[in-house]
């Protein structure tokens, strides 16, 4: 019996004792291929020695030190290179310890950056259906994965929502996608002008969408008439990579496709690979100078923010991935993606395989010419994962693609470091996978 409060109280989970590269291995012996990072975490593989030795030296010098008193080297270091590495004038950073904490800290510095100027009557934020932004009480209620907010909807400040950008599922017959894409994020204008733009404090989208809508890509053009809304009402931009950045799109920050510059970036799960738990907030200059010249004080903190080894992790990390992993990021994307088409294209229930780099979704259907789902009813996502565990494969299936209750996917996001052989054996175990689920 486990004395361990487990995210499901029956559920039996193996005991993980070692990782190697994309595999880990349980107690009985059992080895799993990583096909998610466990959740897009673990991007440099299990046991990567450079990331290990560089927590060990830190661990040998200084483990820990409270923010209210001390920075820290490997803080400032880890500071300066997301600075440096940044588009635009992003030219702060944050530290946390987790996504959620990232998104709960945006969103109160975004309210702060208006106080500071005087504008009290922003109280409001706009995001999207199907977007998640993380578990605390803040991020969860800007979100729009209405599954998880239902339990604890009398606790939240509900964000207004508007479309995602999913095509997939929304774009006209006669629309062109260029044409779609800013249709949808001309809902965006529409809705500030019903809340009446001087109560909205940002709009807050994930540059592509992660767990609750399976790798959803948005269309050319379509950020950049998001921006050009929000410059025009005075409304911040804040784009959540918790889930995308890091390198998962092919660029370290996922915005850098999209030819945009935000007010705020959330990071998190990759920024340190899995091997310590850390989060940060990208903050641009204005939204600093606000703040600065001000209170000059963030109404904010946390107490394991800017932690010297959770920092330390991520400096090795950013090493890692600038010796070579990022430049495969986009070349072993399409080749998994060519993988997964060649074995699901002809799939009965398959409707939908989308991605970028190596963060790709597939989407499942009952019918692929009329695009329905299974009933929601049937928890596929729940017989994917167990049947993908004893296939010893991980990734990550979920239900409510569509509305929160309809639709299913799968999202793979292995590790950066992964050869073309382990990409086929991927396939190969997710599609005895399929093979026994839809038997």
């Amino acid at each position: 019996m486990t004395h361990i409060l487990q995210r499901h109280c029956h559920s039996k989970l193996p005991t993980v004792t070692s990782g190697e590269g994309v595999f880990l291995l349980d107690t009985e012996g059992r080895q799993y291929l990583d096909g998610c990072g466990g959740a897009a975490v673990s991007c440099l593989g299990h046991s990567h020695q450079g990331v290990l030795s560089a927590i060990q030296t830190q661990l040998n010098t200084i483990p820990y030190a409270h923010t209210g008193f001390f920075t820290s080297p490997a803080a400032e270091e880890l500071a300066e290179r997301l600075c440096d590495r940044a588009p635009g004038p992003l030219n702060h950073v944050y530290l946390v310890s987790g996504g959620s904490e990232a998104v709960e800290s945006a969103l109160k510095m975004a309210r702060q950056y208006f106080l500071e100027k005087g504008e009290t009557s922003r109280t409001r934020f706009i995001a999207r259906r199907q977007s998640y932004h993380g578990n605390t009480l803040g991020a969860l209620g800007v979100g729009g994965n209405m599954w998880r907010k239902e339990p604890f909807a009398p606790l939240l400040q509900n964000g207004e929502l508007i479309a995602p950008c999913y095509a997939y599922r929304n774009k006209h017959a006669d629309e062109t996608d260029f044409d779609y894409g800013q249709r949808v994020a001309n809902e965006l204008e529409e809705r500030l002008l019903i809340m009446g733009p001087e109560t909205v404090i940002a709009f807050v989208a994930e540059p592509v969408v992660g767990a609750t809508a399976g790798a959803l890509v948005a269309e050319k053009g379509y950020f950049k008439r998001i921006r050009e809304i929000c410059d025009k009402y005075g409304v911040l931009l804040i784009l959540d990579e918790v889930m995308c950045g890091a390198g998962r799109t092919g660029t370290y920050f996922a915005y850098e496709q999209e030819e945009i510059v935000p007010d705020l970036v959330t990071l998190a799960k990759g920024l340190a690979a899995g091997y310590q738990p850390i989060g940060a907030v990208m903050v641009h200059e204005k939204v600093y100078n606000a703040i600065a010249g001000g209170t000059g004080y963030f109404q904010h903190g946390h107490t394991f923010m800017a932690h010297p080894l959770a920092c330390a992790a991520a400096c090795a990390t950013l090493n890692a991935i600038d010796a070579g992993p990022l430049s495969e990021v986009t070349e072993k994307g399409q080749y998994l993606v060519k993988r997964l088409s060649e074995t699901f294209n002809a799939h009965d229930y398959v409707g939908d395989i989308r991605g970028r780099g190596l963060f790709i979704g597939i989407e499942m259907v009952q019918d692929k010419a009329t695009k329905t789902p299974f009933a929601s009813s049937r928890p596929l996502h729940t017989e994917i994962k167990k049947t993908a565990m004893s296939q010893g494969l991980m990734c990550y299936p979920m239900g409510g693609t569509i509305d929160g209750q309809q639709g299913h996917h799968i999202l793979l996001a292995p590790p950066f470091i992964i050869s073309e052989n382990e990409i086929d054996e991927l396939v190969r175990r997710l599609s005895r996978t399929m093979d026994n689920v839809f038997a």
